[in-house]
């Protein structure tokens, strides 16, 4: 074992493609009773269907059927690649990393608490998670320019939003769906969601400091010892000035961003009287575009140099594009060989006649290895929820409970499960193997289960 080479995330998600596809060959196949235009499956309709195993044609087209399904997400990613080519060229993030080290003065540390809690605010209020993605290749680099390594980088963006979609408060992409499909308020809760969030942030913080000051001290003890770098802390002589051009450069770069996360946050679904954009992927990649477009003219860039550079960019990302596509497949498969209705219908069976507790904490654990099927949190809320909340006045448990019980499980599973795109995303982007993220988050992976089991256990007995 000595030898042993973790797989890439290419390969890891292709074992899964065959795995689900055996899984097809052997789980009865079923289906429930949908009703309404959203199709939600109905409690005690669960029927079975005839078999439909996928084979390895299946297993093939899986991946490109998924990426068809996820173009809007991975258009997104080459257009946030190509962008960030252009300021690249521009030399402004060099310039204004190399700044903001210098003003620090070795204090750098303070980025990552500032910055967690800006990600987990956005994880927490609007699901900030897909949106991500524009960051790491930002802030990867500025963290090993600080003198830290790319987990360091990686973990900031991951676990800040991770820690607030896993406590999100009024996050309407799981748990607005969730409360709906449960008929309760989203409102119902909040006091539980918002103790979570204040402590699994803080918790999370202190996890990815305590690293960073290990790392930094000791350059030995990182994870990542041993593999070649894809960043590169600049040296003294390299990093260029940071000319008027380019703080025009970064001040537009800055509100690129600012007006990504205004567009998408839903005011008119959390209660906040500020005009509602409703942005989504299409959007959002035209942002990105328009944006690149700009400060490369107003940087001076020459047309073929500004075409080259957006170019170069987004060829960069597209690795990660593929990796959403093929991530995707793992979901096609599934409805193919119609066992996810079977996988539903398991957990509605494993619920029945369990006492308050025993319920939740079921409730709890049956979402984890569901969420990892179904990695989308509105899609597994869309599927399960409207099943799990009826059982649950059964056992005395309030929908809000079930719903916080439903997003804390798929938040969790989100931070490690390698059917997320975001994980796997971002870790190729900073060139860190999947199983030393694994051997990075377990801890606080633990941390975050026995302390949600804690929360829920407590409040459905009061």
């Amino acid at each position: 074992m000595k030898n042993f080479r973790m797989p890439t995330a290419y390969t890891i998600l292709f074992i899964l493609l065959v795995l689900v596809a055996a899984a097809t060959w052997v789980v009865p196949a079923g289906s429930y009773q949908r009703t309404g235009e959203a199709q939600v499956p109905a409690a005690g309709t669960y029927h079975s269907v005839e078999q439909q195993p996928q084979g390895a044609g299946d297993v093939i087209l899986a991946s490109f059927q998924g990426f068809y399904d996820a173009v809007d997400v991975a258009l997104f990613i080459l257009m946030v690649g190509g962008f960030l080519g252009v300021v690249m060229k521009t030399g402004a993030i060099d310039a204004g990393v190399g700044n903001v080290v210098r003003l620090l003065g070795g204090k750098e540390i303070w980025l990552i608490p500032v910055l967690m809690i800006l990600f987990s605010l956005g994880g927490t209020s609007f699901g900030m998670w897909e949106e991500t993605m524009a960051f790491y290749p930002l802030l990867i680099p500025v963290f090993i320019a600080a003198g830290y390594d790319a987990l360091v980088g990686i973990g900031v963006v991951l676990l800040g939003s991770g820690a607030g979609v896993l406590a999100s408060t009024v996050n309407p992409f799981a748990t607005g769906i969730a409360s709906g499909f449960a008929d309760v308020s989203l409102g119902d809760g909040l006091g539980l969601r918002l103790l979570m969030l204040v402590l699994f942030d803080a918790i999370a913080i202190w996890y990815v400091t305590a690293y960073a000051r290990r790392v930094r001290v000791h350059p030995e003890k990182s994870l990542l010892v041993g593999l070649e770098r894809k960043f590169h802390e600049k040296k003294g002589g390299e990093v260029p000035a940071l000319t008027l051009r380019r703080k025009v450069v970064l001040a537009l770069f800055a509100v690129v961003f600012l007006i990504m996360v205004y567009a998408v946050i839903p005011f008119n679904e959390i209660g906040l009287a500020l005009p509602t954009l409703g942005w989504w992927f299409p959007e959002l990649s035209g942002l990105f575009f328009v944006g690149g477009v700009v400060i490369g003219l107003a940087y001076g860039l020459g047309e073929e140099e500004l075409v080259e550079s957006f170019v170069s960019g987004a060829a960069d990302l597209v690795g990660v594009g593929l990796i959403i596509g093929i991530s995707r497949g793992i979901t096609v498969l599934m409805d193919g060989g119609a066992i996810t209705d079977t996988v539903l219908y398991w957990g509605e069976r494993a619920l029945e006649g369990a006492g308050s507790v025993s319920f939740i904490l079921l409730v709890y654990l049956i979402y984890l290895p569901l969420s990892v099927l179904i990695p989308s949190s509105s899609g597994l809320a869309t599927l399960s929820v409207p099943i799990v909340a009826p059982l649950g006045q059964f056992a005395g448990i309030g929908g809000s409970l079930i719903v916080t019980a439903f997003q804390s499980a798929s938040g969790l599973v989100n931070i490690v499960t390698p059917t997320a795109a975001v994980v796997m995303g971002g870790l190729a982007v900073g060139g860190v193997p999947y199983d030393r993220w694994v051997r990075f988050v377990w801890k606080l992976v633990l941390i975050f289960f026995l302390l949600t089991g804690v929360f829920l256990a407590v409040s459905a007995i009061l």
